[in-house]
């Protein structure tokens, strides 16, 4: 459990700071590679008002990457490291990607909001999670 945990935020630099919240939420509930890119896309969408080319641009990257990890998955690879290494490739290849379809403005947001989610798993990955009352 604590090794899937780990995986799933080292693959989140770019699609689970999209979709974590959300697959917390949702339990481990198995989604195909289109569905999450589909979910990326509509997450994006909303926080940083993609137009259509944008909307079609991203979803044929986040599918690419979705499939990558499937591919990965599947391979199940024994070193850890590696495997660790060859998921964050994958994700900033996907960041950059994402960066280059949007505007000026909507990568300002993005940076901001990328940032955001990277503190929020962090805090989780510490296992402080998001607290509700005071502190012990």
């Amino acid at each position: 459990m604590n090794h899937m945990k780990k995986l799933l935020m080292i693959c989140g630099l770019l699609f689970s700071v999209i979709t974590f919240a959300q697959a917390q939420d949702g339990g481990r509930q198995k989604m195909t590679p289109e569905q999450r890119a589909q979910r990326s896309v509509e997450s994006l969408t909303k926080k940083l008002n993609l137009n259509d080319d944008q909307k079609t641009k991203a979803t044929a990257i986040f599918l690419d990457q979705a499939n990558a990890m499937e591919k990965s998955r599947a391979a199940a690879n024994a070193d850890k490291e590696a495997r660790r290494a060859e998921m964050m490739k994958l994700s900033e290849d996907t960041d950059a990607k994402i960066a280059a379809i949007l505007t000026a403005d909507q990568k300002k947001t993005y940076e901001t909001y990328k940032a955001e989610r990277k503190e929020r798993m962090k805090n989780n990955r510490m296992g402080q999670g998001p607290k509700v009352g005071g502190e012990q």
